[in-house]
C-alpha cells in the first residue's frame, strides 16, 4: 500500500492544490485533490486486469472552480437541497445564500466544493490514505455556528475505498456531508452509462416538485421507474414515460429512502461488458442517484472527451434533502456537544 503526494495546480491566488495517490498494486488506485477534498481518480481492474479510471474529473483549475465544481468533489455543509435557501433552528429562521434557483444547493454557490482543504497522509491499520480537514467559520453562507469538517480517505489491500466524515460545530447548526463523484465502469470518457445495471436497496423514494424539492412523503418505489430492488439497465429507466423522470431532465435526481439501518449496502452498480462492479455500502439513511442529465459537451474531462448527457452516475449516501423543513425526516442538526460521523464504501468487484 502506497501514498504519495505531488502538487497538481496552483490556484489563482497562487496557493497549491495537493494531490494524494493512493495505490494498492495490481489494483484500485485512488487520486485525491485538495481542492474540494475530491476523488478525482478512481482506477480499477476489469475482469482482464486492465485498470481503468472510472469517476469523471478534470485538471483544469478553471474547471474545477467553476462548471467541474462537483465532480468527485466534498460538497457541504449541506448536501443537496434546502429549500427557498429557509434554514429554521430552534426558533430561528436563517437565511442561506442561494443559488439562481432560489434555492440552496451543495451548502451554496461557495461551498466546499471549492474550497482548499488542509490534507495529511494517514494509515490506520492495514488501511492508509488521507485525512483532509477544513473550518468553516460561523455565519459561512448563512450557516449558524463554526462547523469544522474532516473527511478521510483510506484504501485497504481488499481494494476497498473507504470515505469516513467527521464535523463537530461550537453551535447549533445542520451538516449533511457526501461525495460526489460520478462513476463510469467502462472508463471515463468512454460514452454513457445507460448500458450500466443499477440496483438500489430501498423500497421507497421521495417524488419531487419542479426545484427538484421532496414533496414531503415516502412513496413505495413499486410498480414505478424507481424500483430498483432488482438489477436494471438505467437505460431502460431513464427512458420511461413518467413525469418524475421527466422533472429531473429524463433521468433520475432524487433520493431513495434506504433499507435497513447502521452500516449495510445502499446499491450495486455493474458493467456487463467489463465485469467491473461497484457495491456502495454506506451509514447513511439515504442515498441521491443522479444520472448526470446534464452534461452536455461543454464539459471536456481528462480523457480529453466531453461529457455529455448521462457520462455518469452519482450514488451520493446522504441524509434527505430539504430535512431542516421536514421534522419527519431523519434530522440533519448538529450541536457542540455532538459529534457527526459517516462512513460509506466502494467496494470493487469483477463478475
Amino acid at each position: 500500500m502506497t501514498v504519495s503526494q505531488e502538487v497538481a495546480a496552483t490556484l489563482p491566488d497562487g496557493q497549491p492544490v495537493t494531490r494524494w495517490t493512493i495505490g494498492v498494486p495490481g489494483g484500485v488506485t485512488a487520486e485525491v485533490l485538495s481542492l474540494g477534498a475530491r476523488l478525482q481518480a478512481l482506477y480499477a481492474p476489469d475482469r482482464d486486469g486492465r485498470r481503468e479510471n472510472v469517476v469523471l474529473g478534470c485538471d483544469r483549475v478553471e474547471d474545477l472552480l467553476g462548471e467541474a465544481a462537483y465532480l468527485g468533489a466534498t460538497v457541504g455543509r449541506y448536501a443537496n437541497r434546502i429549500a427557498g435557501g429557509t434554514l429554521p433552528l430552534d426558533g430561528t429562521t436563517h437565511r442561506l445564500r442561494t443559488q439562481t434557483t432560489g434555492h440552496t444547493l451543495h451548502g451554496g454557490p461557495d461551498g466546499f466544493a471549492t474550497r482548499l482543504w488542509d490534507g495529511v497522509p494517514v494509515r490506520e491499520g492495514r488501511r492508509a490514505g488521507v485525512r483532509l480537514r477544513l473550518h468553516s467559520p460561523d455565519g459561512d453562507q448563512g450557516f449558524p455556528g463554526a462547523l469544522t469538517a474532516e473527511v478521510t480517505y483510506l484504501l485497504d489491500p481488499a481494494g476497498r475505498l473507504w470515505i469516513g466524515y467527521r464535523a463537530t460545530a461550537d453551535a447549533p447548526t445542520v451538516v449533511n456531508l457526501t461525495n460526489h463523484a460520478y462513476v463510469n465502469l467502462a472508463g471515463e470518457g468512454s460514452g454513457t452509462v445507460l448500458d450500466h445495471l443499477l440496483r438500489v436497496d430501498a423500497a421507497g423514494y421521495l417524488p419531487v416538485d419542479g426545484g427538484l424539492i421532496p414533496l414531503g412523503p415516502v412513496e413505495p418505489v413499486a410498480g414505478t421507474p424507481f424500483d430498483l430492488r432488482e438489477a436494471t439497465p438505467i437505460g431502460e429507466r431513464v427512458t420511461a414515460d413518467d413525469p418524475q423522470v421527466r422533472l429531473a431532465g429524463a433521468g433520475f435526481d432524487h433520493n431513495w429512502v434506504l433499507d435497513g439501518t447502521g452500516f449495510r449496502r445502499a446499491a450495486v452498480l455493474s458493467h456487463p461488458a467489463s465485469g467491473r462492479r461497484l457495491e456502495c455500502l454506506t451509514t447513511e439513511p439515504g442515498i441521491q442517484v443522479y444520472t448526470g442529465n446534464h452534461f452536455d459537451g461543454s464539459l471536456t474531462g481528462r480523457s480529453g472527451r466531453p461529457y455529455r448527457a448521462y457520462a455518469g452516475i452519482a450514488l451520493e449516501t446522504q441524509h434527505f434533502p430539504d430535512s431542516p423543513n421536514r421534522p419527519e425526516y431523519p434530522s440533519t442538526v448538529l450541536r457542540p456537544e455532538e459529534e457527526f460521523r459517516s462512513t460509506t464504501v466502494y467496494r470493487f468487484s469483477v463478475e
